[in-house]
Order: structure tokens, then sequence, then C-alpha cells
């Protein structure tokens, strides 16, 4: 019988996406553990020999009110102009130049992009939402190989009511992932968790935050497809506990009305700010329900609203306000 072949003999881009398949089906076997129903797998392709996806989703569930693991593999040509706008963020992404004319090519460049981005929002407002993305992203010279390539993402936890030891978990759990590798990683991602997921117009974090990177090339491929390995890993044992000592717990109509309160915070930062969301929306082809997945079911906006100052509220606002070091 042969030998199984190396799986580091393949391109990075199709080990990425053989991960992330697999963590698809882990995850949404792991979180299906936690709840009544199951997910539902949603199909589609981006057209003109573009690749596609698939969204896995679940809505109205005893745990979970709406949650969603998508996985996309899309490539295609990267216009001009869609280089330009994302140079901002990404400045080794280049614009090669047709070598007639010595110009930029106005055809753009190839590119590859493969990711799995997900977002879980439980029904109890005592159980956190958490959001979870890695990525990446790479474009081609004109012979095949690799031009310009980075990894990002990360995850994160946004409770509606603080408990310590969940925070303190989730924090554990990633940073326990990192430092398998680095130990300096934890504390970078850790601030720049903290310092992305922040809502510049109320003066606050979404969450009580994870670990967030982008652009990530400094490193070898294969070492850096290694640490989102990991962490990936790190991902159901920091989620899952937090969930089944939460999921049952008693609240009251009031407690559920600050949960939409906080919801609507969410989908302020998603709409607004966050980069992945609007970088979707302006690929072309792309899948709006895919991309707006993240938004919960129910939300609400109470004009001016300030929680009682010492109540349970407050405490989580003064962390938001203030990120704390849980590791």
């Amino acid at each position: 019988m042969p030998a199984p072949e190396d799986p580091t003999h393949f391109p990075i881009r199709k080990q990425m996406e053989e991960l992330i398949r697999r963590k698809q089906r882990e995850i949404t076997q792991g979180l299906e553990t936690l709840d009544t129903v199951k997910f539902t797998p949603d199909s589609w392709t981006r057209g003109n020999d573009g690749g596609g996806g698939t969204s896995m989703v679940l809505q109205n569930g005893t745990t979970f009110e709406k949650g969603g693991v998508n996985v996309s593999v899309v490539y295609g040509q990267l216009s001009p102009a869609a280089i330009s706008a994302m140079k901002h963020d990404h400045k080794n992404l280049k614009l090669p130049e047709d070598p007639a004319t010595g110009l930029p090519n106005a055809d753009g460049v190839k590119f590859f992009a493969c990711g799995l981005s997900m977002v879980i929002h439980p029904s109890n407002p005592h159980a956190p939402t958490t959001h979870l993305n890695y990525r990446y992203f790479e474009t081609w010279n004109p012979d095949g190989t690799a031009q310009t390539w980075w990894f990002g993402g990360g995850a994160d936890l946004t409770p509606s009511y603080l408990y310590d030891e969940d925070a303190k978990l989730f924090h554990e759990m990633h940073k326990k992932a990192l430092d398998k590798h680095d130990p300096a990683l934890y504390p970078r991602y850790k601030k720049w968790c903290d310092e992305y997921f922040f809502i510049k117009h109320r003066n606050e974090t979404r969450g009580i935050g994870g670990i967030f990177f982008d652009d990530m090339d400094d490193r070898d491929p294969q070492e850096i497809l290694s640490i989102v390995e990991d962490c990936f890993d790190a991902f159901l044992p920091s989620y899952l506990p937090i969930i089944a000592r939460r999921k049952d717990m008693p609240f009251t109509e009031e407690e559920k009305q600050w949960q939409l309160i906080r919801r609507g915070r969410y989908v302020e930062f998603n709409l607004v700010l966050d980069r992945g969301t609007q970088f979707g929306l302006r690929t072309p082809g792309s899948r709006t329900e895919s991309i707006l997945m993240s938004l919960p079911v129910t939300a609400c906006w109470f004009y001016d609203h300030h929680p009682e100052p010492g109540s349970r509220e407050d405490k989580l606002l003064k962390v938001l306000e203030n990120p704390v070091d849980w590791v």
C-alpha cells in the first residue's frame, strides 16, 4: 500500500481550503450537541467559474436563535479599483505592470480567497454571542505562482452579561494555542482584537475580545497555517463549556431587552465598521445572504439608553470602555 501523500506538498491555498472545510464539519457538529435542531447546508456558486461556498445555518433552536458557519472559496480577477481600495489595509498588494507598456495592467490581477466565517447568537441573554473567522488571500503571477499572500482571522466573545470565568476560559484557550508557537503572539493579537472591534461612535468595544490578526505574512506560510489550525482547535473547548452552563439559566424580560440592545451594537459594528463586511459586499458576485449572516434575528435600539449605575449591565459597559487583561 503506498504511503499517504504529505499534505504539505500541496499549495498553501489547497491546504487552507481543506482545513476550513474540515473545521466547518467539526464546529457545526460540536454546536449541534447543545441544541435540538441541526445546521442546514446552503451551497452557492459565484458564477463565471469563480468558485463558491457552503453556508451552514441554524435558526430558531432551543439554544441558538441563529448561527452560521460559512465556508467560501472564491477566485477570479481583482480589478484595479478593488486593489486600490484594499491597499489601505494591505500594503503589500500590488497591481502588476503590463510587460508591453510598463503601465499598470488594466485587467487587474488574478486572486484566490478562502475562509471560514462564523457568528453564533444564543437565545439566552446570559449566553454570549461569539464570532470566528480565519481566511487566506493571495494574488497570482501570470505563471500561477503566488505574488502577494496573507492570512488573517481570530475569534472573540460578546456577552450581554459578564461572567469573569467565561471571559478567562475563552482567553486562556486561545492564549495556549498561540503560546505553542510564540508567547509574543497572544498579547499582540489580544490588543489588536480590542482595537479592531471598537465601536468608535460609542467609545466601547463590541465585546470582551479574544484574538485578531490580519495581513500576516511575516513567517513561513506553512508555520502560519499551523498557527491557524491550533487557533481553530481552541474554539470549541473555549465556547461549548460556556454555553452548556448558561443556556438554561432563568432570565427576566428586562435581561432579554438588554440582550437586544447589545445586539444592536453588534449590528452597528458589522454594518458600519467591519472591513470583512465591506469587502464582501463590494466583491462582484458575492453572496449577500452569507455576508450578512452575522446579523441577529432580533435586535433593538432604545433612544439614549443608559443602564442603572452599579447594575450588572453597567458593569459590562465599564469593561467595554476599558478592556481587561483576562489572563
